[in-house]
């Protein structure tokens, strides 16, 4: 047979004839071959070499780091505002409980003196609690006025007029101000 039958030019710019020769050689015996193998992957697999196969390995791992790091700023937070203050009453509660003796053991049941004693006790270690549990609902509200705050002086910024005194100008949304005004009450 002729090799001008069997072999057929087609034109492609230098650099991807050259990238295409490259992973031609890496995987395949010959181009032929290759392109023949390529063509039979899109062909069979019914998918057009235009269409994206969504997130790939390098796009997910970026995920999973964003949620790993997202989920560890959230176990830092409940340590900071969840569980610490709970470690904190239950240690109060354990660290002021009356101690068994065999003192104690030998009273009668009928005795008040120490019932008395265990609420004054109780009472004083629940007040702790609530005084705690009002200290974070504080803390909480704080920390949403700061950022309310943050957000209008974000928003004003500082115009010099012509002839007059240099104002400050508010750039926010009129139902998102009256929001922050009706929040402000």
């Amino acid at each position: 047979m002729n090799s001008s039958k069997t072999f057929s030019n087609i034109r492609f710019k230098k650099k991807t004839a050259q990238r295409f020769q490259t992973f031609s050689r890496q995987f395949f015996k010959t181009h032929t071959v290759a392109l023949q193998t390529m063509l039979d992957f899109f062909f069979y697999n019914e998918i057009s070499p235009k269409e994206s196969f969504g997130p790939n390995a390098r796009t997910l791992g970026n995920l999973i780091k964003k949620r790993f790091n997202g989920l560890a700023a959230i176990m830092k937070e409940m340590e900071r505002h969840g569980v610490l203050p709970t470690k904190a009453m239950m240690e109060l509660l354990f660290e002021h409980t009356p101690q068994n003796s065999a003192k104690q053991g030998s009273t009668k049941p009928g005795s008040k003196g120490k019932n008395i004693q265990d609420d004054a006790f109780f009472t004083s270690a629940f007040e702790s609690i609530e005084l705690q549990k009002e200290n974070t609902i504080l803390k909480q509200k704080l920390d949403g006025s700061r950022n309310r705050l943050k957000e209008v002086l974000d928003n004003i910024q500082v115009t010099k007029g012509g002839f007059g005194k240099t104002k400050l100008v508010l750039h926010m949304d009129i139902t998102k101000f009256q929001e922050l005004k009706s929040l402000s009450k």
